[in-house]
């Protein structure tokens, strides 16, 4: 695992949201840029932390923050996920992991005993000149927008 930094330029990105329509760092230039790296759509996990950042959602936009969740789930599950809960960001659909790699946050995890390799739960917020700001690596999924603001 690669481990980014506040003060770190970020990863220039490209990836594939649940419709199609790609989405690159140089898109935010001019936003800050929320980027949360979530380990499987529609986990109670995961739900809680989209739908807390889904209902700050006015917060983020009046603070001029763009958000976008990532995580390794196909564009049919993050269609899924963002239409079921309403989400007004688009869900990364980052299949062959290269978002996730170039931002760090795949590497060994334990669960119950077993080890194995899957998304670490990490936010980053990126500056408008695309300068990594802040990095949250112990995300509280029902907070984290209170985290991020």
């Amino acid at each position: 695992m690669t481990k980014l930094e506040p003060g770190d330029k970020a990863p220039n990105f490209s990836g594939k949201d649940q419709d199609g329509n790609v989405h690159s760092l140089s898109d935010y230039k001019g936003k800050k840029l929320v980027v949360f790296f979530y380990p499987k759509a529609n986990t109670p996990g995961c739900t809680a932390e989209a739908c807390d950042l889904r209902d700050n959602y006015a917060q983020f936009q009046a603070g001029n923050y763009a958000l976008l969740g990532v995580s390794a789930d196909n564009p049919k599950a993050q269609s899924n996920f963002k239409n079921k809960f309403d989400f007004p960001f688009p869900l990364l659909a980052d299949e062959d992991k290269a978002v996730i790699q170039a931002f760090g946050v795949w590497g060994p995890k334990k669960f119950m005993g077993k080890e194995y390799d899957g998304i670490h739960r990490t936010t980053f917020v990126i500056d408008e000149n695309g300068i990594i700001e802040k990095v949250i690596t112990d995300v509280k999924t029902k907070a984290n927008a209170k985290q991020i603001l």
